[in-house]
């Protein structure tokens, strides 16, 4: 086979054909690393006196640890040197300081830039030594052979790519947390505190104060539970605590047919638009308005409102984080934490009319689609970059 062939990835831009070179990270960069710096000399926002960013090993905002008075480096590439994260590299675009679990390289030359930061990035998880704490030191970093253009131009013009799509991943990762947000102020807002009737927050010409309602005088939990090996529900899909995502209602892509579930004991029979809720481990939220009829695994509840009490609203009340404290206290106990069928009956909530409730529920589920449609533009946009990775690098 043609090496040169080899060494040309699958898309390119226009005007560049020459075959991509293997180079070793020493022979085209300082290898370096930050110096040790506690969190408490930092601020978590950007001053006057405090301009410089500081990274360390933590994923959470893209290794930010906070801003310092003074920087080490300018536009240099980093990687965790030490711990889960070994491995991780990134670009860091200006002035920053590190701390001494980052490594550093420096190029004169124009090397350090984005594109050979993902390059790298890409093959380091191999490097890293997983026996005890997780390494990936200077010295083995040195020696990573990694295939890059030859001409600094086009890994320029790869790297102007890649900025552009980090920066519209930010983008859309900043609007989702800001509906995130808004969604988890207004659970606060609009339901009112302990020991009060009224909200803080509702809409126009409501005035009446709410009422305390009781779960069992408002709330069906379902015994329709049925034999799943009969062949009747073969074909719908089988729903678990497994398959909600925490906090979100979002019912994930892990679902599977009963018929391929491989099902043993009863499960609870339910329709499009009953409230699913996990009563195993209230603490990790898993609840979800049905988006379809199916089967429920008995470690949940089937809900469905009476007396008044809307559906919507009631899914809402799930969400606060009152009910949230009280399902986690009655469930602590040996063994599997868990709220029984007595202590979700005995619980009580404030509710407002119907109208009102109405408007409450509606809001809150159209706050959740919104959110799902921004999480579902953030992924498609980081398949994107995922798959651009995969065919402009070799």
């Amino acid at each position: 086979m043609d090496k040169n062939k080899e060494n040309v990835p699958k898309i390119r831009f226009p005007g560049f054909t020459s075959p991509w070179e293997q180079r070793k990270v020493k022979d085209i960069f300082k290898v370096t690393r930050g110096y040790v710096l506690a969190a408490t000399e930092t601020m978590d926002k950007k001053t006057d006196e405090m301009p410089y960013p500081v990274y360390s090993s933590q994923t959470k905002d893209n290794g930010l640890m906070g801003y310092y008075k003074d920087f080490l480096y300018e536009n240099a590439i980093t990687w965790t040197t030490d711990g889960a994260n070994a491995g991780t590299v990134n670009y860091r675009d200006g002035k920053f300081y590190c701390t001494n679990v980052c490594g550093v390289l420096l190029s004169d030359d124009g090397y350090a830039n984005k594109m050979v930061s993902e390059a790298l990035n890409n093959i380091s998880c191999k490097h890293v030594s997983k026996v005890g704490n997780p390494k990936l030191m200077n010295n083995v970093m040195s020696e990573i052979v990694v295939s890059l253009p030859k001409t600094i131009e086009e890994q320029n013009i790869i790297s102007d790519l890649l900025n552009r799509l980090d920066n519209l991943i930010t983008l859309h990762q900043r609007k989702l947390n800001h509906l995130q947000d808004k969604k988890k102020s207004l659970l606060q807002k609009m339901f009112p505190k302990n020991g009060e009737c009224f909200p803080e927050l509702r809409f126009p010409g409501f005035t009446d104060p709410w009422e305390q309602r009781n779960w069992e005088e408002t709330a069906d939990i379902s015994t329709n539970m049925v034999d799943p090996k009969t062949g009747s529900y073969d074909e719908l899909p089988h729903i678990g605590p497994g398959n909600i995502e925490s906090f979100t209602g979002k019912i994930l892509d892990n679902v599977m047919k009963v018929k391929d579930s491989n099902l043993i004991s009863g499960k609870f029979h339910f329709y499009k638009g009953d409230i699913i809720y996990g009563k195993i481990n209230p603490q990790l939220g898993k609840y979800a308005i049905a988006p379809f009829e199916g089967l429920a695994s008995a470690d949940s509840y089937i809900l469905n409102t009476k007396n008044g009490v809307v559906q919507n609203f009631l899914y809402s009340v799930l969400q606060t984080n009152d009910f949230y404290k009280y399902s986690v206290s009655v469930s602590t106990r040996t063994g599997m934490p868990k709220i029984n069928r007595d202590e979700l009956n005995v619980y009580n909530y404030k509710a407002p009319k119907t109208e009102e409730q109405t408007r409450i529920g509606n809001l809150f589920v159209e706050l959740d689609h919104l959110i799902v449609l921004h999480q579902r533009k953030l992924n498609h946009i980081k398949e994107q970059k995922k798959s651009l990775l995969q065919q402009m690098f070799i």
